[in-house]
């Protein structure tokens, strides 16, 4: 198991890090995902976390903890901070590290006014976007929810038609213009490839 490395994740990414893992016939990792509504819930995530390395950590030499700081305020950092063993993903949340740190920076400051989709948040709008924020219920709240924003960005994983209509269609019933950029997996597949046995 040593020779392993141990990816503790978000589950928002369990696709695509199964898709890569398949892709790459890579067998030098391991994968525990974590429930997906914590990206909902930013302060408890370290936590979690730590409860997962103490759990399932034993045993390896290297873990991945696949996500980026996810609006915990450093509190990751802090974490990998008491154990050499763990290293994060790059960059402030998922977005960047999809898009890559530069191009996400240009895409931000190009239009501050920017709501970003990813393959995951897409297939999971109504229940992570739509009825987290009670909008199934209170449609009046659109507008304070979204009010400042004017355009939706698709930074898509995977090539597939169908998500790209269902990314317009959140586009649409958020009252957002739309723009889709392929990013591919970005920093997760570099970080995995880093992660190979020498």
């Amino acid at each position: 198991m040593a020779e392993k490395t141990l990816v503790i994740a978000c589950g928002a990414l369990a696709k695509e890090l199964f898709a890569l893992q398949e892709m790459n016939e890579w067998d030098h990792y391991d994968v525990q995902c974590l429930d997906a509504q914590l990206h909902n819930r930013p302060s408890l995530i370290a936590a979690r976390l730590k409860a997962a390395i103490d759990n399932r950590g034993k045993g390896y030499n290297k873990i991945l903890i696949g996500y980026a700081d996810c609006g915990t305020g450093g509190a990751i950092d802090e974490l990998i901070a008491e154990d050499n063993r763990l290293e994060r993903l790059p960059g402030p949340h998922c977005y960047s590290f999809f898009a890559g740190e530069e191009k996400f920076l240009e895409l931000a400051n190009e239009e501050p006014g920017t709501f970003y989709l990813t393959d995951f948040l897409v297939r999971h709008f109504e229940t992570m976007v739509i009825r987290n924020l009670k909008l199934d219920k209170h449609p009046d709240l659109l507008d304070t929810y979204f009010g400042n924003y004017t355009t939706l960005v698709y930074l898509s994983q995977v090539s597939d038609e169908a998500l790209v209509n269902q990314a317009v269609a959140a586009a649409d019933r958020l009252g957002l213009k739309f723009r889709h950029i392929h990013t591919g997996y970005g920093g997760l597949e570099q970080a995995l490839h880093i992660a190979e046995p020498a």
